[in-house]
């Protein structure tokens, strides 16, 4: 551990789908967030843990800041106002390829309410804007607060200024010793990360109504006896049966794809052989109910 060892909270904010989940991710260098091109895809505060000689970063992951329009969405702009008040650093990020809006402004503008906090504005997914589109976006979102400490274009996807960001944010960390042993990248539970694991595969093509009404719980991980293979029993809740019907698809090919493509991140995770069950469940209106979003663990 150097001399002057720098730790601390860091977490990104901005509209749903600004890419803050693939930032996360990138910087962890593991996926520990799932991520798709469906607003509000993360639900919770996903930790990720970046480990240097001179520091070690704790990235929080949360949802999109949006206007709800059920309690689960309440409830997710409640875990990010918590997170926000918690945190040694704000990166608040936009995409080059869109113009500041008023959701950019008011996120923005929000930020005031968090005096605590450095505050970084963070330009992502350059990789696939005209330098044009990027210079043009920098001045936006630089004109937008008198008191970024940088502002910074990158790609988490091509990995480009992924080691400036780094740099700045732990030069911003508070001087302390590493909150988390060596090694470790995330504090998610096997469980919830299989979960969303296997959310992020029934996200997958989608209609756009239906993302929102998705929830996964795992119900049950065993080692099968005299076996190499690990058992996975997991139930893909829904709000209506025709919602059911979508998911399952044509004779259970949909279902099926789905556990076909959640089970390859599931048996790297777990290191074994994986035997997937999916369920699909239906729990009426699971977002408005406060019951059944405890049950989910909202």
């Amino acid at each position: 551990m150097t001399e002057h060892f720098r730790s601390g909270f860091a977490t990104f904010v901005g509209r749903p789908n600004v890419g803050k989940s693939t930032l996360t991710n990138a910087l962890v260098g593991e996926k520990i967030a799932i991520t798709s091109e469906k607003p509000q895809t993360t639900r919770r505060a996903i930790r990720g843990i970046l480990n240097r000689p001179d520091g070690q970063l704790v990235i929080v992951d949360t949802p999109g800041i949006h206007r709800p329009r059920t309690l689960l969405g309440e409830r997710l702009n409640d875990l990010v106002e918590q997170v926000l008040g918690d945190v040694d650093l704000i990166g608040f990020c936009v995409p080059a390829t869109e113009k500041i809006g008023p959701g950019d402004r008011r996120i923005a503008a929000s930020l005031d309410g968090y005096p605590r906090a450095k505050k970084i504005a963070i330009v992502t997914k350059t990789d696939v804007a005209q330098r044009d589109q990027i210079t043009e976006r920098l001045i936006e979102v630089d004109a937008l607060r008198e008191d970024w400490d940088a502002v910074i274009p990158l790609s988490a996807l091509i990995g480009e200024q992924l080691d400036v960001l780094t740099d700045e944010i732990l030069a911003l960390m508070p001087e302390g010793p590493a909150l988390y042993p060596e090694g470790v990248v995330t504090d998610e539970s096997t469980s919830d990360r299989i979960a969303e694991m296997i959310r992020e595969a029934a996200l997958d093509g989608v209609r756009d109504e239906l993302p929102h009404s998705i929830a996964v719980v795992v119900d049950d991980i065993a080692p099968r006896e005299d076996s190499d293979l690990t058992d996975v029993h997991a139930s893909i809740v829904v709000e209506r049966d025709s919602q059911k019907a979508i998911i399952i698809g044509r004779k259970g090919a949909r279902l099926a794809d789905v556990g076909k493509r959640a089970r390859v991140g599931i048996e790297e995770l777990l290191g074994t052989r994986v035997f997937l069950g999916l369920h699909v469940k239906v729990a009426k209106e699971w977002q408005r109910d406060p019951k059944q979003l405890g049950r989910l663990g909202f």
